[in-house]
């Protein structure tokens, strides 16, 4: 089983994600670390919580991170709503760690060449970490991102995607780091949405309910700030390409980030120039079957 930390900010799509890792029983799931990024911290450790409940595996170990970006004050996302979990809303206690960082670094050195980090929210945790022993993060096999939009309009700004924009500082130092890098952007995404009837085909009672009390209102905040039809799996598609990265069609790309325009500010700013000398730092999975996702998607969530 491939061994792996999952970075997140639950978030709807995240909590997804986290349910595919977890039923594919393709992963050896380290850790699940937070950041603040969709919610405030503690919703998103919350949540990451609530959901290893619901998936009886609270075995998983979950720190917290980061609850604001390296340089900016935080800008939460609005399809989440006020919990970061609209329908569900939490209660539980988010029992802040505040080691996310520590624990990523002693989870590399204890497994060196072995882990994946999947990181599904803005990337200060990261950063944080390759600032603190760039040395130890080299030891990483390989980084897969959600994030970026690379020839589509952004998602927050015109040209930004929401986890690059909130921290673009954060995603400037892990886009420069020198290691294997997947990046799962809109490009891919945008193309690939779930309908209410698409969840009601999950087979295990015990998450189709509650997926569907929160794909309710995700799908109707989607509506109403973003204009689209259905639910996006931003977060989902991140770890299915994990799963199953044959179907997914990838190319090479030089991206850098912008930290400082006023209207490109968490741009992925990607070499397109045909005739330019480049060299290309990362893989961008431009496109996702929709049809194998789905189904793949609601076989792993309806088992047992």
């Amino acid at each position: 089983m491939k061994k792996i930390i999952i970075d997140t900010d639950p978030g709807h799509d995240d909590a997804l994600a986290i349910m595919l890792a977890v039923k594919s029983g393709m992963f050896d799931i380290k850790a699940i670390t937070t950041v603040a990024g969709n919610s405030s911290i503690e919703n998103t450790t919350r949540n990451a919580r609530f959901v290893l409940k619901l998936l009886n595996r609270e075995d998983i170990p979950v720190y917290s991170g980061s609850d604001r970006p390296l340089k900016r004050e935080l800008i939460k996302a609005v399809v989440h709503g006020n919990s970061g979990l609209e329908g569900l809303d939490p209660e539980n206690e988010p029992n802040l760690s505040g080691d996310a960082v520590e624990k990523i670094l002693h989870i590399i050195k204890k497994n060196l060449g072995e882990i994946t980090l999947v990181t599904l929210g803005p990337l200060t945790n990261i950063a944080k970490a390759i600032l603190k022993d760039r040395d130890n993060m080299l030891n990483l096999k390989e980084i897969v991102i959600m994030g970026g939009a690379i020839k589509v309009p952004g998602n927050k700004n015109r040209v930004a995607e929401f986890n690059m924009f909130v921290d673009p500082e954060a995603a400037d130092i892990v886009f420069r780091f020198p290691i294997k890098k997947t990046l799962i952007p809109l490009d891919a995404c945008n193309n690939v949405r779930l309908f209410k009837k698409d969840f009601q085909k999950i087979e295990n009672e015990n998450l189709r309910i509650p997926v569907i009390s929160m794909i309710e209102p995700y799908i109707k905040n989607i509506a109403e700030e973003e204009g689209v039809d259905g639910a996006l799996m931003y977060d989902p598609l991140t770890v299915y390409y994990l799963i199953n990265p044959d179907c997914c069609r990838k190319r090479d790309y030089d991206i850098v980030i912008e930290t400082e325009g006023e209207h490109t500010c968490g741009m992925t700013v990607a070499e397109l120039r045909l005739k330019k000398s480049v060299s290309n730092n990362i893989t961008v999975v431009e496109e996702i079957p929709e049809g194998k996702f789905k189904e793949d998607f609601i076989r792993f969530l309806s088992m047992s």
